[in-house]
């Protein structure tokens, strides 16, 4: 306590902030405190760490308000944005292709289209497809990934065609 204003004093530069230099210096003699459980011993210049530690503190602190910064001015990223409305061409396009996936997804056999769709609508791992079907995990895996090239097989047919 007998060095908290010191320790402020020295935080502040870095920080630019007299009010989170004091948060940087509470953070800095919680993690010392921790460090030392309450003591001093085995560390052979007390007040010299608990320095260092703020001046590590502080220059995270300086470094992540220049990254969020940083992030703020670039503006808002790709997935934040609305997606552009479709015309009604893309609408018919879209949708005729969600119909030829729907019966390509139809025509495959029960068991792979099982696999598929719980791996790929469900988020079940392979290991867990193969304990619910009865099949190894290497057989679930050799399952998701033919249909799947079927699927995308039949939207590039529908491309050439």
């Amino acid at each position: 306590m007998s060095h908290r204003a010191a320790l402020v004093e020295y935080a502040t530069p870095i920080v630019g902030d007299r009010s989170q230099a004091e948060e940087v210096v509470q953070e800095a003699y919680l993690r010392f405190a921790q460090t030392t459980d309450g003591r001093a011993a085995g560390i052979e210049q007390p007040i010299a760490y608990l320095y260092r530690i703020v001046r590590n503190l502080a220059l995270d602190w300086s470094r992540r308000r220049v990254l969020e910064q940083r992030q703020r001015d670039a503006g808002p990223l790709w997935w934040e944005l609305p997606e552009a409305p479709r015309t009604p061409e893309q609408e018919l396009h879209y949708n005729e292709a969600l119909d030829r996936l729907a019966r390509a997804l139809d025509r495959l056999p029960r068991r792979t289209r099982i696999a598929v769709e719980m791996h790929r609508f469900g988020g079940y791992t392979l290991k867990e497809i193969g304990a619910r079907l009865g099949i190894s995990q290497a057989t679930a895996h050799r399952l998701v990934r033919d249909a799947m090239l079927d699927l995308a097989n039949e939207l590039t047919r529908e491309r050439m065609d």
